[in-house]
């Protein structure tokens, strides 16, 4: 599975499979969602919808990690939730046929499972080439995805969705490692402005976690209006220290 974080979102499974899974939607929806199903096209709408958002904030989120890995990882969030949302659409869909899904154990689900994605090869149109590679993966489930049977289309959507979100929560767990190690830009021009301040006021480190220091002002208690420095990754270190004018400490709380 690849779940390279660093921008090129066209390399990835989970887009691949959220792209596959939006054109599967559109088709079923099109053609399976009823006037008795669906007599206001509201399901018709969410089901699209979801689809959508499960691809487009991968994209959106990717866009954004070059700027912010916090914004990357609450964006490809939303994308697997927007995902699971549409995987419960399609239990909800097989539950008002009678049906269950299929068991995971079974021939059918082990087969869709067993489908390989194939290592994207693009040459120098990204858009052109990853397309291709959208329509080619996508045949290689035809089998089920063109089946004249909604519920055989619906029992593979449910799995090649299930993969979709398992990459998503790998490709989320990558970002995380990536944003403590390194963050993003918006991350370092925080801490850059941080450092900068704490320069200028010739703040001392946390003697907790290292981390610059901050002139604050103590708002309530007997300490009112009295200044002291304040750990900047407060909330998470909550270390204060006097300011060199024999003022007392205020209490922890008052960050």
């Amino acid at each position: 599975m690849r779940f390279d974080s660093s921008g090129g979102y066209r390399t990835l499974d989970s887009w691949v499979l959220a792209s596959i899974a939006q054109l599967a939607t559109h088709r079923f929806c099109k053609k399976f969602l009823t006037r008795d199903l669906d007599p206001t096209g509201r399901q018709y709408d969410q089901m699209t919808q979801a689809a959508r958002s499960g691809k487009a904030n991968l994209v959106e989120g990717s866009a954004r990690s070059a700027t912010s890995k916090e914004t990357e990882m609450k964006l490809t969030d939303v994308a697997r939730a927007s995902l699971a949302e549409l995987q419960s659409d399609y239990e909800t869909w097989l539950l008002r046929q009678n049906l269950v899904p299929w068991h995971r154990d079974s021939p059918e689900a082990r087969a869709v499972f067993a489908v390989r994605l194939d290592h994207p090869d693009y040459g120098n149109d990204f858009l052109h080439d990853s397309c291709a590679h959208i329509l080619a993966q996508q045949k290689k489930f035809a089998q089920w995805l063109d089946s004249e049977n909604p519920a055989i289309i619906a029992n593979a959507l449910l799995i090649i969705l299930t993969r979709a979100i398992r990459t998503l929560m790998r490709q989320m767990e990558t970002q995380r490692e990536t944003f403590a190690a390194r963050g993003g830009f918006r991350e370092k021009l925080t801490a850059i402005r941080v450092d900068a301040r704490a320069r200028q006021e010739n703040a001392p480190a946390c003697p907790e976690c290292g981390a610059p220091m901050k002139r604050r002002q103590a708002q309530t208690g007997p300490n009112a209006g009295h200044p002291f420095w304040g750990c900047t990754a407060y909330p998470a270190c909550k270390t204060i220290r006097p300011i060199p004018d024999k003022q007392p400490l205020p209490s922890p709380s008052s960050p």
